[in-house]
């Protein structure tokens, strides 16, 4: 078993990686909490799988457990859904002294986690990813949040979980496309911190190929955010080098509503469109646009934006988070493995 440990004072925790860890839940929650009852919330997909399996550990291991199965999608995270999930919480009396579970993938994580976080103003969570996505980016370091309509996660919370549980295993029953999805969050970690991984992921020929490697993968993506997160915690300087590629496509999801493209499919386009245009202003070193646009078409993920007019996509990035003080905060390569904060306006897309 690989373990990290996310240290944060009194809100730290351990992160467990390892195949077949699914069948040692409830052991693995026992070693970090002493109460009897848990809720798990899930998605329909992900129960179809694991909510059985992961509730019979539970129930073996003693607890008391409940489970409410949410539709997938990103239109999951929003503030109506949320109501549906604090009843449920209070039909179980569920407590303070209670632990809630995060059974799926980044929507689930990011939901139930800001649940957690407001219910009763605060319930412990263990984080259990299922997609590739999770499992390497959002299921570590705490941000939690729901989506408006004019834009993605822009309510939220910093808000750590006591546990993560990443079981590689899951990812064989996810769809081929989330896997490509999460492998575009596993390039950005190469682009921002390590060329080595960039490297190792240019050397893969296949999805096999990459399955071969995966928990040193997941590990060594977990390890970057860990160091970054520890650094930097809220969100107010380097942890934002972890959004490189994130506010261009945080944009494009919400102008395509969530319907044309996943997170990581928005993001590979990202990272391609804004060194593409460092590139040509000088702030990024020559042929790192054209690297990173290989290597996110070698993992089947989309590379260029397919509108003329993004005049739409450019206000939704005037209410982007790292837009502070009217000062935009970008998130540019110096080269392949060395990211920086770049402060600049709207103007850098235009």
């Amino acid at each position: 078993m690989k373990k990290l440990f996310v240290r944060l004072e009194d809100r730290s925790y351990p992160i467990l990686i390892e195949k077949g860890l699914l069948e040692q839940v409830g052991e693995e929650i026992k070693k970090i909490y002493t109460g009897g009852k848990i809720f798990v919330v899930t998605d329909v997909h992900v129960n179809k799988h694991y909510g059985s399996k992961i509730l019979t550990s539970l129930d073996q291991a003693g607890f008391q457990t409940d489970l409410l199965v949410l539709p997938a999608g990103e239109e999951t995270k929003s503030f109506h859904i949320l109501p549906q999930i604090y009843n449920r919480f209070l039909d179980f009396k569920l407590s303070r002294s209670d632990l809630i579970i995060a059974l799926g993938g980044g929507v689930i994580g990011d939901i139930v986690g800001f649940a957690a976080s407001t219910y009763l103003r605060g319930v412990s969570y263990v984080q259990i990813p299922t997609s590739l996505l999770a499992q390497v980016d959002s299921s570590v370091g705490g941000k939690v949040a729901v989506d408006l309509d004019r834009g993605k996660n822009l309510v939220g919370s910093f808000y750590h979980p006591k546990l993560v549980l990443i079981d590689p295993n899951v990812l064989h029953t996810i769809e081929e496309r989330f896997f490509w999805d999460g492998m575009a969050e596993v390039i950005k970690y190469g682009c921002i911190k390590d060329i080595n991984l960039f490297n190792k992921l240019k050397s893969c020929q296949n999805m096999e190929m990459v399955m071969e490697q995966i928990e040193d993968i997941i590990y060594r993506c977990c390890e970057i955010k860990k160091e970054v997160v520890e650094e930097d915690e809220k969100d107010t300087g380097n942890r934002m080098l972890l959004n490189f590629g994130h506010t261009l496509g945080h944009a494009i999801e919400t102008f395509y509503q969530y319907k044309k493209y996943t997170h990581g499919e928005a993001v590979a386009i990202g990272m391609c469109e804004i060194s593409k245009r460092a590139e040509a202003k000088g702030l990024t070193e020559k042929g790192v646009a054209k690297q990173i646009m290989q290597i996110v078409q070698q993992y089947h993920l989309p590379y260029q934006l397919e509108i003329q007019n993004i005049s739409p996509i450019l206000e939704t990035i005037q209410l982007d988070k790292k837009n502070i003080n009217d000062v935009l905060h970008v998130i540019l390569l110096k080269r392949i493995g060395e990211s920086y904060i770049k402060e600049t306006s709207i103007d850098f897309f235009k």
